[in-house]
């Protein structure tokens, strides 16, 4: 174990029965994984979950890069859904399971024989839980989507981008990584409640539904204004000046930084007039008002970027933020990488995986003083011997029956 790392086993004894793929299921069971539940995918027998090919590995034939990241800490079994003992062998562990997971495409689980009826029947304590993209009722329910169609449809991408220009899809996979992040707090909230009732529940995420509940500042200004609010700007007016993303030496395509300055904070405008060189701005009314700044706005962030530009960026953020002003370097996954700081502490860690190692951030959280550890994540049926074993009391001799006949 990494001895910045901890396992934080408090979710020991929780199975998780995990029929997800690609982003936005997965990324709710690696996170109940990594707090120490016993995640099992649930595979085709025939090349695994889609994932394991999406892009390149370590080498060529190994796991993409991709299952790496969104499957650390848990385990694999396979099983062939398309033969009834296959759909059965679910069925088994399902009885056992605390938590079954899905994000199939609309009704394909219930067309498998694996809706919440038939799950909830089998096993009154289970935690059913389904990731799709759009709602029960909504005009798109049947519809297919991936991270990008819920950015799009959920109000993130008619907020991002420049004022007056083209929505622009943010970088971050709100729309996948986001929805499960939003359906692991849900599936904890019903496993402390079901120490009372003694009964599961069934949990549904859309993940359109879910990017409203990360764009609630959009609809301040709404309430506001009655207006949708503007690419490029806040929900609360324009941002007084300097406050914006300004240039740094050497030039980089990422060599910027964010700069604010509080409206609220008169303060932090003397700070900077002070570290830019114009001292003698610090207290003049027509600039330290900030209505007043607001019009010399073209002015005030010239004057700015012309301090930043002489900086780096990791400069300019050490300064002005040592000067008790915010400001954040715009840091890319090399500079991440390359801060020495995150692996001390454990946020990035090395997964060992036996197709090669991968860097990559685990859980943020810290349980006393140390984040979760990162175990690599499963070749394709690696854990059928001992999952069956453990769960469903087969032996080796029955594993190797069921595969001889094609289930698994």
């Amino acid at each position: 174990m990494d001895s910045n790392a901890v396992a934080p086993n408090c979710l020991s004894g929780v199975r998780v029965l995990d029929l997800s793929q690609f982003e936005a299921g997965p990324t709710c069971t690696e996170v109940l994984a990594q707090l120490g539940a016993e995640v099992v995918k649930v595979e085709n027998p025939r090349g695994g979950e889609p994932g394991r090919i999406l892009g390149t590995g370590p080498k060529p034939g190994d796991d993409a890069y991709y299952f790496m990241i969104y499957n650390a800490n848990k385990k694999s079994v396979t099983a062939n859904l398309k033969s009834p003992r296959g759909v059965a062998l679910v069925k088994d562990m399902a009885a056992k399971a605390d938590v079954f997971i899905e994000n199939m495409a609309p009704g394909t689980i219930e067309k498998l024989g694996l809706g919440w009826d038939v799950l909830h029947a089998l096993n009154p304590r289970l935690i059913y839980a389904q990731v799709k993209g759009f709602g029960t009722g909504s005009p798109y329910e049947h519809n297919l989507a991936f991270d990008m169609i819920a950015q799009a449809a959920g109000g993130n991408m008619a907020i991002t981008g420049e004022v007056g220009g083209r929505p622009v899809r943010p970088g971050p996979t709100l729309g996948d990584t986001g929805t499960g992040m939003l359906m692991a707090i849900s599936i904890l909230a019903v496993l402390y409640q079901r120490n009372t009732t003694g009964k599961g529940r069934r949990l549904q995420v859309a993940m359109q539904d879910a990017q409203l509940n990360y764009t609630r500042g959009s609809f301040i200004n709404y309430a506001r204004t009655g207006e949708p609010q503007e690419r490029g700007r806040a929900g609360f007016g324009p941002p007084v000046p300097p406050n914006d993303i300004f240039p740094c030496k050497p030039g980089g395509p990422n060599d910027w930084v964010y700069v604010f300055n509080s409206h609220n904070n008169p303060e932090h405008w003397r700070r900077l007039a002070k570290i830019i060189g114009r001292p003698e701005l610090a207290d003049d009314p027509d600039y330290l008002d900030r209505d007043k700044r607001l019009a010399r706005a073209d002015e005030v962030n010239e004057m700015m970027a012309a301090w930043t530009r002489q900086h780096t960026k990791h400069e300019v953020m050490n300064i002005i933020g040592g000067a008790g002003v915010p400001a954040g370097a715009v840091m890319d996954t090399g500079d991440l990488l390359a801060e020495k700081s995150f692996e001390e502490r454990g946020i990035i860690q090395t997964q060992k995986h036996p197709n090669g190692d991968l860097r990559m951030p685990t859980f943020p959280v810290r349980f006393d003083g140390k984040p979760p550890e990162i175990k690599p994540s499963p070749l394709l049926g690696e854990h059928t011997t001992e999952v069956f074993g453990d769960w469903l009391g087969m032996s080796e001799g029955d594993v190797a029956g069921l595969k001889s006949d094609g289930v698994i």
